[in-house]
């Protein structure tokens, strides 16, 4: 239920004050509601009633992402730290190849975007985790620095592996620079969290997309974490390549390799069988 000061507050943002609402799913941070508007709009609603609210900080994603005009973000109406409010995306889960392609296309333009350095001006989350962004000039130590080794100790912590696994991924992160490579050529804009539940489809288009983990990055950690997830299909790869180009090695290592971070983060968050995957993955790549 929302009270009589939550109703007001969002009334102040959209422009008329709330008429019902329903709960919807992916609260991973905070209750997420869909509110009718009296006016007969809808739109999105987040609490965090918790000691530390952080809100703002998907809402300050969300607007920098609209800021790329790339891909399509719910407009944001309040990003207050214990309440967010942002625009509705009507969507229906009807998913089709040619949509996958036009995202494909649409997900190429937001990774040409560019910065003189990996990381962001700011600390962003994933989920509900922490996320370092601290600048650094070279991908491989960034991607060891600040997203396995963070995330290896995290899960360690949590119970989502046992300290013996921590141990053999902090070795992996030792020799990143060896499994990654010839590195990117420029860090790109990645939305960082682009799973299925964060992908709005509507009538075979992808509608828009919601809850991102931005940073600047390699853009093929964005590549594995969708193949990881299964959002979309070899027509999705196909016209990407033909767009910004895939480097040789990603199938073969690098994929594996940058899906450790999202399996961490799983595996900080849930605990089940995504420490064994992660597990998995590293004795794939020797370690």
């Amino acid at each position: 239920m929302l009270d009589d000061a939550c109703c007001e507050r969002i009334r102040e943002a959209a422009g008329s004050p709330p008429a019902g609402s329903t709960p919807l799913s992916g609260g991973c941070i905070a209750d997420v509601l869909r509110v009718t508007l009296e006016d007969g709009t809808s739109v999105v609603v987040k609490r965090d009633g918790g000691p530390a609210p952080s809100l703002d900080i998907e809402g300050a994603m969300l607007r920098d992402l609209a800021e790329t005009r790339t891909v399509r973000t719910p407009a944001v109406l309040l990003d207050d730290p214990d309440l967010l409010v942002i625009e509705h995306i009507e969507n229906d889960g009807i998913r089709s190849d040619e949509g996958g392609a036009a995202f494909a296309r649409q997900l190429a333009s937001l990774h040409a975007c560019s910065a003189p350095a990996f990381g962001y001006p700011r600390d962003t989350l994933i989920g509900s985790l922490a996320q370092e962004n601290a600048w650094m000039d070279a991908w491989p130590r960034f991607f060891a620095e600040r997203r396995l080794l963070p995330m290896t100790r995290l899960a360690r912590d949590r119970r989502g592996i046992g300290p013996e696994d921590a141990a053999r991924l902090e070795a992996l992160a030792g020799r990143v620079e060896d499994l990654i490579g010839e590195g990117p050529d420029r860090p790109a804009l990645v939305h960082g969290d682009l799973w299925s539940g964060n992908v709005l489809w509507k009538s075979g288009a992808v509608a828009g997309v919601i809850d991102p983990a931005i940073s600047y990055a390699d853009p093929e950690i964005e590549l594995a974490f969708i193949d990881l997830m299964g959002c979309f299909g070899n027509a999705f790869y196909r016209a990407y390549e033909e767009a910004l180009g895939i480097r040789e090695g990603f199938w073969e290592t690098r994929r594996d390799l940058y899906n450790l971070y999202p399996l961490l983060v799983h595996a900080a968050l849930f605990g089940g069988g995504y420490g064994s995957s992660a597990m998995q993955i590293a004795r794939r790549l020797g370690f």
